[in-house]
Formats: structure tokens, sequence, C-alpha cells
């Protein structure tokens, strides 16, 4: 599957476009890394608690949109985009999406 944040692929053709699709991960730290993160704030620096969570959340909305396009049976995502927002306290939403499409 081919995925790209610009509107086309270099050197290919979009022969169909699928729709819109989209995959989303709401996560929160455990109680422990949020202790621990705390205590990072206040010294600077980064936090890897965090940042490992958001990459877990990154990969698995990624993992969840790529789904859908292949059930819709495109071989391509285009414009594809990361939103991220918080849910309540301490817990946040990844949001991935993109336009499917089918490549010549």
């Amino acid at each position: 599957m081919i995925v790209v944040t610009t509107d086309t692929v270099p050197g290919r053709h979009i022969v169909a476009t699928i729709g819109l699709v989209r995959g989303s991960s709401v996560r929160a730290a455990h109680a422990g890394d949020d202790v621990t993160a705390y205590f990072k704030n206040l010294v600077g620096g980064e936090v890897e608690e965090y940042t490992k969570l958001l990459a877990e959340s990154r990969e698995q909305a990624l993992d969840r949109m790529l789904a859908e396009a292949a059930a819709r049976g495109a071989n391509a995502v285009v414009g594809v985009r990361f939103v991220t927002c918080e849910i309540a306290g301490g817990c946040a939403e990844m949001l991935t999406y993109g336009t499917a499409v089918k490549l010549g």
C-alpha cells in the first residue's frame, strides 16, 4: 500500500477515487508513567513515556486506516494527515485520514 501526504503519487496515475478512509486510537498513559512524566516536566527535556505513547498511537491509527483502505480495494492512500486532540484529562485521540485510491 502506497501512503503519501501529497495529492498525487509521482509517476503514477489515479484511476479511481474510492473515498475517505480513517483510523483512530484513543489512549491514556499508565498512572505510573504520568507520575514519572510529571517529575521530568519539572526539570525539562523529552518525556520518553509520552513520546512512546504517541508513537504507538500513530502506528495503530495508521494501521487501522490502511486496513479500511485495503478492505475497500485501494492500493494507495493520498493526502494523509494526522490529527490529535485531548478527549479527557490524560486521554488523547490520534486520528489518521486520507483518500483511498486505485493507482494504474
